[in-house]
């Protein structure tokens, strides 16, 4: 049996365990999540993440869900991310460019905070991809008999939000692996339960393919801020409620979004695998 050290992080809730690939050995990931990020026989955490050298960046990140998907970006992950690199000394930087399967994103250290240049929404509905052509705005979707009109965007990964007025009593356990597993979505979907509270502020619940619910999610909180504006129902700029904290997130004119928020490290350890 080897020994990993890893360490444990978290963005609003939303945690992860953080293995440095530049300096432990590479390992299969996939299997790596399922067994680690389980709650009761693992160390628990919605995501593994891991730090790797690029060749087209500053780092290259990895992303797998807890099932052991490997997945295209995450907001909360990569302020984590980009929070360890700094803190651990594999980096002097401020800005750093990070590589994803979604392409090259740039988070930026202000303080305790992070702010990420999440880049531009994709709108086009099967890029995001969803099994239609075209804006995906209040369409029309019917999930498990009931009729939901439903939004949906990328921001590297797939999103579909739809907007709701009683969160506290939503059966998120049942409703969310219908929408992740609907077949509308061809590569499964994240999907945002929101309610609005004012033009500038929404509260907001989150099943995340692969995971189930999160404490938070940041792509979630940048797609529901797009859909916001498309929908004419909140402004450009949102603090985000989330189970775990608040975001703040802005579509700014050059159509980049961007998200600030936390990033904390927990502990450190030594996992036999």
């Amino acid at each position: 049996m080897a020994e990993i050290r890893f360490t444990k992080m978290h963005g609003c809730g939303n945690d992860f365990i953080l293995i440095d690939c530049m300096r432990e050995g590479r390992a299969d990931f996939g299997e790596l999540a399922k067994k680690l990020c389980h709650r009761r026989f693992g160390i628990g955490a919605d995501q593994l993440l891991t730090v790797h050298p690029s060749k087209v960046a500053d780092f290259r990140m990895g992303i797998y869900n807890a099932d052991g998907g490997e997945v295209e970006m995450c907001g909360n992950g990569i302020r984590c991310f980009a929070r360890y690199v700094s803190d651990h000394g594999l980096t002097q930087k401020r800005e750093m460019e990070v590589e994803t399967l979604a392409g090259i994103i740039r988070p930026r250290l202000r303080g305790d905070r992070v702010e990420v240049d999440m880049g531009e929404p994709i709108l086009e509905g099967r890029k995001i991809p969803v099994n239609a052509d075209g804006e995906i705005t209040n369409y029309p979707l019917k999930v498990n008999g009931a009729d939901y009109q439903v939004c949906c965007v990328s921001m590297g990964n797939p999103h579909c939000v739809l907007y709701i007025d009683d969160l506290d009593h939503l059966n998120i356990d049942r409703v969310g692996p219908s929408f992740e597993f609907h077949p509308f979505f061809p590569k499964r979907v994240n999907t945002e339960f929101v309610k609005i509270l004012g033009p500038r502020e929404i509260r907001m619940r989150v099943w995340e393919r692969g995971a189930g619910e999160t404490w938070a999610c940041g792509t979630g909180a940048c797609a529901a801020t797009v859909v916001g504006v498309l929908t004419r129902k909140t402004q450009r700029e949102l603090t985000v409620h989330l189970l775990g904290g608040d975001l703040a997130i802005e579509w700014r004119g050059d159509n980049h979004v961007y998200m600030t928020g936390g990033a904390e490290e927990v502990f450190q350890g030594i996992a036999k695998v």
